[in-house]
């Protein structure tokens, strides 16, 4: 039977997390100083963990995020699946009201139940789904890698953590995030259970 824990948290800060622009699977930023900071500590926490594996998205800041255990050689690998949710015409651009605006509606809609509905070149939440799903096929593939560091983004991980307890992408919000904030997922061979849920102690040690 395959038994696994996952440790997955989002990426550091980066300067557009600051400022509160909306980066999506478009924008590939690096960390800021504060990300660095966080990378550290979290690092300092959870270095006792024996990885088997790494799993992060194709996007450099998860890889920024971790990369203090992948000098230790712990073997990694990119999955696109795991990649941010594409906000479309929306990224990188200033939060001006209209934008803001385009973003709240989306928001009212996935929660309504369109799952369906995006942003103009965006992706909508059933299409990421999609692709977490092929990106968890890989992860379970593994019966070997026991506990698993996973580095992602915010918004997907709202996602994957529906897609994990077998909720409805609808309760996307109930999965609140930060920056290198944690969630610890056990799977049993049938089904994952949260064992500690949005843990930012790591953060508080500074």
């Amino acid at each position: 039977m395959i038994q696994k824990t996952l440790y997955i948290v989002r990426h550091g800060q980066t300067d557009l997390n600051k400022q509160g622009i909306v980066q999506g699977r478009g924008m590939n930023t690096d960390l800021n100083e504060e990300g660095r900071a966080q990378a550290a500590l979290f690092y300092e926490a959870y270095k006792q963990v024996p990885f088997d594996k790494i799993y992060i998205s194709e996007l450099k800041r998860t890889q920024q995020s971790i990369q203090q255990f992948i000098d230790q050689g712990i073997p990694y690998e990119k999955l696109a699946g795991l990649d941010e949710l594409a906000w479309g015409r929306l990224e990188g651009q200033p939060s001006t009201p209209e934008n803001k605006s385009a973003f709240l509606d989306l928001m009212r809609n996935w929660l309504d139940g369109n799952l369906d509905a995006k942003i103009e070149g965006g992706e909508s939440p059933n299409e990421v789904k999609l692709r977490q799903e092929e990106a968890l096929k890989v992860i379970l593939s593994h019966p070997e890698e026991k506990n698993v560091l996973v580095c992602m983004h915010g918004r997907a991980m709202r996602l994957l953590m529906c897609l994990l307890t077998e909720r409805p992408l609808t309760e996307m919000d109930n999965f609140p995030h930060q920056n290198l904030v944690l969630y610890k997922v056990t799977f049993d061979g049938q089904k994952f259970d949260i064992v500690d849920f949005n843990n930012a102690l790591h953060l508080k040690q500074a």
